[in-house]
């Protein structure tokens, strides 16, 4: 009779489908053991985010430096406070949208990549 050995399985054997040759799986397995170049992916999509992240400051700063400005130059003070109880709030939520919008699509792209799948959106 032959010897029986225990195995403890713990999820499915990579060599089954062959982890060299699903990208999916070696990429996964980079970020995974923390190498080089999975460093690398999250270094990308981490960079990505601070891009998004700078783009919606500078959109939002810029106004903000002008407006004392422009309150400064109309003296009128109704306006003025029409336009900070009023005006400044749909401009805040399209800020907040794009930049939603923004970090959501670099988390599906890194997840994309990460499975091996093109992303549907060139680098941007």
């Amino acid at each position: 009779m032959s010897e029986l050995r225990r195995q403890v399985v713990t999820g499915e054997p990579r060599t089954v489908h062959g982890a060299a040759g699903l990208p999916g799986l070696r990429t996964q397995g980079e970020i995974d053991e923390q190498t080089t170049l999975g460093a690398a992916y999250v270094r990308s999509l981490m960079r990505s985010q601070l891009r998004a992240g700078i783009a919606a400051f500078v959109v939002l700063a810029v106004p903000v430096a002008v407006l004392p400005l422009f309150f400064g130059a109309l003296r009128n003070g109704p306006v003025e406070w029409l336009v900070l109880g009023f005006g400044c709030y749909p401009f805040l939520v399209l800020i907040a949208w794009w930049y939603v919008r923004r970090a959501e699509r670099n988390e599906r792209d890194f997840a994309d990549l990460v499975r091996g799948r093109t992303p549907e959106h060139g680098p941007q």
